[in-house]
């Protein structure tokens, strides 16, 4: 537990804590980040053992800088108990509907091929940037907000600001902070004209869900903290634009999937859509904190201890996955995915506890658009630089993935 790891981190990225647990050869390891005792584990058991609010709490456990930035203070994702079961059934209700989860991606998919005809008449265009922008537009007037086509391209690089700086100092960092503060105060304002009734909203949407939701203690949520929540539909959604450029880069390297993929298959068009998840770097782990002394795997976790659970170490787990770091989407062919096991978004139930409760949108929309994606009367250039830096987080192409059309 004596040793600080933190720069480990920075330097290393993804690869530091499967590194760490593979260089003591063991699935729960022992060290310290920010001046703080902290176990890392790995798992299907790791997984359900995070996931034990007996276990692990997540009140005090996201540092400032990841609130300040990515999730927002006061978020769902800092409660634990009745505070979080209450305010997740929000979200449960808002993201897991089928028919709502049918309505985003028919609009993305509809904006998808309105930009499509026009990225035909450029000589490139960058899969990562206009992915982003197709669905940061069809996601927030999903979700009921105002929005004019002028406003798209701004709010787009504001979210993309707050997920692209959330684990970083520096430009990065403070860039993801401005953003934030602009968005927060954007929709604190639009939360107080709907409450006014200065602005309608289509009933049944997600602003006039977080407008009208009572928390545990009866209470409605203050104007921030309810364009917090906002962000927390519209943000992770933009975020999808990740895997689109992971797509973009796979379809570059393995050419021989781009006509089954474009032949939108249901089910290889989902299959895809979990291999792109497992196989690429976007989460590196999750955490919280053990509320008493704990052991797990033969290791002790001191009280109030971080408990790391390696997202990317398990996705790359041989245990779990055959040849783990070969792309292969048809190993999802067929296959049950228990819901400990494939943890890009965390594991567990989603309607329960903390996984993501947007995990299906993200499924969805990631097999409505990756096969457009490779349907594009276009080719990746082939002078870009597709490298992904793993000590970069979030990772992706370098490049974006740049595309010319035919």
């Amino acid at each position: 537990m004596r040793l600080e790891n933190s720069i480990a981190l920075l330097t290393k990225g993804y690869a530091w804590l499967p590194d760490l647990r593979r260089a003591h050869g063991r699935q729960a390891v022992g060290t310290r980040l920010g001046g703080l005792p902290a176990v890392g584990i790995q798992g299907p058991e790791a997984a359900r053992f995070l996931y034990d609010e007996d276990h692990v709490s997540r009140a005090h456990a996201i540092p400032e800088p990841v609130q300040g930035t990515l999730f927002g203070k006061g978020a769902v994702h800092t409660l634990d108990g009745e505070a979080h079961r209450v305010r997740k059934a929000m979200f449960v209700a808002m993201l897991m509907d089928g028919a709502g989860i049918d309505a985003l991606t028919a609009r993305a998919t509809a904006a998808w091929d309105d930009a499509a005809r026009e990225w035909a008449t450029r000589p490139e265009f960058v899969v990562f940037d206009e992915s982003a922008r197709v669905i940061a537009g069809a996601v927030t007037r999903w979700a009921g907000v105002p929005l004019d086509d002028a406003e798209v391209p701004a709010l787009t690089r504001d979210l993309l600001a707050m997920v692209d700086g959330f684990a970083t100092g520096g430009p990065r960092h403070w860039r993801a902070r401005r953003a934030r503060g602009r968005r927060e105060d954007w929709l604190a304002t639009v939360v107080r004209e709907v409450r006014s009734g200065r602005t309608a909203t289509p009933p049944g949407s997600v602003l006039e869900t977080v407008v009208r939701h009572r928390d545990a203690d009866g209470g409605h949520l203050d104007p921030r903290l309810a364009a917090v929540e906002l962000l927390n539909v519209i943000r992770p959604t933009t975020a999808v634009a990740w895997f689109m450029a992971f797509s973009g880069h796979a379809l570059a390297r393995w050419p021989e999937y781009r006509k089954r993929l474009a032949g939108a298959d249901p089910a290889f068009a989902e299959a895809w859509a979990h291999e792109v998840r497992r196989f690429y770097p976007f989460a590196p782990f999750i955490g919280g904190r053990a509320p008493q002394r704990l052991e797990f795997g033969g290791q002790s976790i001191p009280r109030n201890a971080m408990v790391l659970l390696d997202l990317y170490g398990q996705n790359h787990d041989p245990q779990l996955w055959e040849d783990p770091y070969a792309f292969r989407p048809e190993r999802f062919l067929g296959r049950e995915i228990g819901e400990f096991d494939l943890v890009p978004q965390g594991g567990g139930d989603a309607r329960t506890n903390h996984r993501c409760p947007g995990e299906q949108i993200t499924v969805a929309l990631l097999a409505a658009l990756a096969p457009r994606l490779a349907a594009l009367e276009a080719d990746p250039a082939p002078d870009q630089d597709l490298t992904i830096a793993l000590h970069r987080i979030p990772a992706r192409p370098a490049s974006g993935v740049v595309m010319r059309p035919r």
